[in-house]
């Protein structure tokens, strides 16, 4: 059973040999093959180089272009600095003044210097595994689009403010990403992530209002495309969970600060539930026997189609055992077919 097979599998609820594994990998990812972050967010070759070595190494079941948040917001014009080996730092917010958004051109994924980049990626990944392991594109969400563009906390203050405006900024945005997401797919991509971690910092209305629509114009294009839908909002989000239900992703990632039993309750039969492995403490900071008991211990809780994954990307200096020891759990979980 190959990877595609297991997670096609999973997903429908059907037997497989073991869960999956969708541990997310960047900076982790980038110096496994001992190349500096720049290298990583500018250069797809390297990222392709780096997704398949992982995936190799640790026995995941997924190779993925999730890189920085900063693609949209590079093409939009917003200037990013890449320092070597270290995170990308955007100097100063492209709208700066609400009268800049009148100003803001849409770029074209395929033309844009960065988003083209994510293409270019995704087609040297279907080049290598393409059927074999499904391929993970990504976008920003539209309320996280516009957090890169504005600035967190002038966007926040935007709601409130001035929100019919607000809504004007994230119709350009979702424009934007479902263009992208679209593009990935053409591209090759089975799934496509969707990053809004800034969600988790609005109130359950504020979420309905400014974040889901959204999420669901992106996810209703992406299922158009044939493609599948995972949502990635870090963070507590347990009193947005029914909400994001609604979302139209077909696997949504639980942060590892929430009890799992209660997500899948509130998520019910559809989306499936991803995660919720605490990186830090268990997967960075704990030992193999640890990671082993974590593992079981989440997907006792998350039930019979969960993904097995850490809760959000593997810390940089993850120790190699550990990654080895989820591996070798969920095959000892698949060769046993229960959970006792």
């Amino acid at each position: 059973m190959n990877s595609t097979e297991r997670v096609m599998r999973r997903l429908r609820g059907a037997a497989v040999d073991r869960p999956p594994n969708f541990n997310i990998m960047m900076t982790f990812a980038a110096h496994h093959i001992r190349q500096p972050l720049s290298r990583y967010y500018l250069d797809h070759r390297v990222l392709c180089e780096a997704n398949l070595a992982v995936q190799s190494a640790f026995d995941l079941d997924i190779v993925q272009t999730i890189s920085d948040p900063y693609r949209e917001a590079a093409d939009f014009g917003a200037e990013i600095i890449f320092p070597d080996d270290n995170l990308p730092i955007c100097l100063k917010p492209l709208l700066s003044e609400p009268a800049a958004l009148s100003r803001l051109r849409p770029p074209d994924p395929s033309m844009g210097r960065r988003m083209s980049d994510r293409l270019q990626a995704v087609r040297c990944l279907r080049e290598q595994v393409g059927g074999e392991v499904p391929i993970m594109g990504w976008v920003e969400g539209a309320l996280a689009e516009a957090a890169d563009l504005r600035g967190v906390s002038t966007l926040l203050m935007d709601l409130y403010d001035r929100p019919e405006w607000a809504r004007d900024l994230l119709e350009v945005c979702v424009e934007v990403e479902t263009a992208f997401a679209r593009a990935q797919v053409e591209a090759g991509a089975d799934i496509i992530g969707v990053g809004d971690s800034i969600a988790s910092q609005v109130s359950p209305e504020m979420y309905r209002r400014f974040a889901l629509p959204y999420e669901q114009r992106i996810f209703a294009a992406v299922r158009e495309r044939g493609a599948l839908g995972r949502l990635h909002i870090c963070g507590n989000t347990t009193r947005i969970l029914p909400d994001m239900a609604q979302s139209g992703a077909d696997i949504i990632d639980i942060e590892w600060m929430m009890d799992l039993g209660l997500a899948g309750q509130a998520l019910g039969d559809h989306p499936v539930v991803c995660g919720n492995i605490d990186p830090v403490s268990v997967m960075l900071q704990g030992k193999p026997e640890q990671v082993s008991a974590a593992v079981v211990r989440s997907l006792k809780s998350g039930g019979a189609r969960m993904i097995s994954a850490a809760s959000c990307e593997i810390p940089d200096g993850t120790p190699h055992e550990n990654l080895l020891a989820h591996a070798r759990a969920l095959q000892e979980i698949g060769a046993s077919s229960e959970l006792d």
